[in-house]
């Protein structure tokens, strides 16, 4: 086996668990938050949390094949490693900026489902008070 392939072997050994991890941990996690987010539909914050999780590994483990290849060739353990360090910390970071983006989205849509229900009033008005004078018809 030559250096590079054991390169692509190593990288894909340390990023697709690390996918899969990231996945699980943004799930489990995630899934209280999508609750607080979508109150009182439970229903549609599994449904929301199963399909995030299916584009999160369809977007990350596709950058991680399409981000498989060198661009030369490895001579080295050293080089290896150097390799290796460079593309596992390029997917983490990639991974990091997707969690914050989800984070900041769903962040906005709990936010404005929060402004929304201070808008609504909690009774629907029942008549008028005493001593108010009736609306005239028009």
């Amino acid at each position: 086996m030559t250096w590079t392939a054991a390169t692509y072997l190593g990288y894909l050994l340390i990023a697709v668990p690390l996918t899969v991890w990231v996945a699980r941990v943004l799930s489990t996690n995630g899934r209280v938050f999508l609750a607080d987010v979508f109150a009182d539909h439970d229903g549609l914050a599994d449904a929301v949390n199963a399909l995030l999780v299916v584009g999160f590994y369809l977007l990350n483990v596709g950058f991680v094949l399409l981000f498989l290849r060198t661009g030369a060739e490895v001579a080295s353990l050293r080089e290896l490693l150097e390799v290796l360090s460079r593309k596992i910390g390029i997917v983490m970071v990639v991974l990091g900026v997707l969690h914050f983006a989800n984070v900041y989205v769903f962040n906005a849509i709990r936010r404005r489902s929060r402004q929304e229900a201070l808008r609504t009033p909690p009774v629907a008005p029942q008549g008028y008070l005493p001593g108010m004078p009736a609306p005239q018809p028009r």
